[in-house]
């Protein structure tokens, strides 16, 4: 009895190893959209303060194109053996099953989950000149000119579009989404008066809200934001729309050994609770939410249960049962 114990508490120590020990190489992070953006900006913050905890350079390898699906697919192939990670972005996970034909990945059941980084409230806003101060007044103002307000959001199937169609089906709107590959075009044509109203991540539109180009009318958090507490929630306006968040958050390639998601997982945290990391994300209005494994897996459920009815006023494709 005691040799066969000591066997098993032998083999159990010699799997444990290489998690304990993880990372003993490089990693590298899969980022799903072009450098420069909010996304990469984030990743990179990340990789940094990982790099640090690891003793091994984390390093940012952007796959943009196709909604995201082509970085999804270099992730999803690569070795499951921690030396690839996926910075996975809301859409992903939440809309792009849906409005993608035979997409191949169950997103939760396929990829291994290790931990949330932060999440980004969506913002609406408009010209200062249209003289709008509230998300009620906008509302008003919208109802009384049907099709004829546009609003511009990213590229179809992203939180800031989807946001739009939800705001649009709240409110019993007749307005037009229009989407841009980009910010910068979108805040070009708000700001050349060809479109009325934006939607996008808070940070992407704060530059243009501090410098008073854009009205900020209200937030997609669940509550104020702790360093924007004159700013209304969407929620306030619109009690059914409780949250309108993009988020990022930190994924295995399929077959992921657990003692490795937890090991990054656990690693994530000691990075994220560095007050000098919070405060980082918070100047960038980016709100660090620290979640294990399991916690992160149902709320991308969740979120899907919480969109899937706006997904579906705009799903070209229904994804192929899996």
């Amino acid at each position: 009895m005691r040799l066969l114990l000591g066997l098993l508490l032998l083999a159990a120590a010699t799997i444990a190893a290489p998690a304990q020990n993880y990372p003993t190489a490089p990693v590298k992070l899969i980022v799903t959209t072009g450098a420069g953006g909010a996304p990469d900006v984030i990743a990179r913050i990340v990789a940094e303060g990982l790099s640090r905890q690891w003793g091994q350079q984390v390093f940012v390898a952007n796959h943009p194109g196709a909604a995201g699906s082509i970085g999804m697919k270099v992730a999803g192939t690569s070795p499951p053996d921690g030396t690839t990670l996926l910075f996975a972005l809301s859409s992903s996970f939440v809309a792009l099953p849906e409005i993608t034909k035979d997409y191949p990945y169950d997103l939760v059941r396929d990829f291994v989950s290790i931990g949330f980084v932060c999440e980004q409230p969506m913002a609406v806003a408009v010209p200062t000149s249209l003289g709008i101060n509230t998300l009620g007044e906008l509302i008003d103002y919208a109802k009384k000119r049907p099709g004829q307000i546009n609003v511009a959001a990213l590229s179809r199937g992203g939180i800031p579009h989807l946001t739009s169609e939800w705001i649009k089906m709240a409110a019993g709107l007749d307005w037009t989404t229009i989407n841009y590959p980009g910010t910068p075009a979108g805040l070009s044509d708000v700001m050349g008066g060809r479109v009325q109203v934006i939607m996008d991540g808070l940070p992407s539109l704060a530059g243009a809200i501090n410098g008073g180009q854009l009205k900020l009318l209200a937030v997609g958090s669940a509550k104020r934001l702790p360093n924007g507490p004159e700013t209304p929630t969407i929620a306030e306006t619109l009690p059914q729309i409780v949250r309108a968040l993009g988020w990022f958050a930190l994924m295995g390639p399929p077959g992921t050994p657990d003692a490795i998601a937890k090991k990054a997982s656990d690693d994530l945290r000691i990075v994220l609770n560095e007050p000098a990391m919070k405060k980082r994300f918070e100047d960038i209005a980016s709100y660090i939410n620290p979640m294990s494994p399991a916690e992160l897996k149902d709320y991308i459920r969740t979120e899907q249960t919480l969109w899937k009815p706006v997904i579906e006023q705009i799903a070209t494709f229904k994804a192929a049962p899996k």
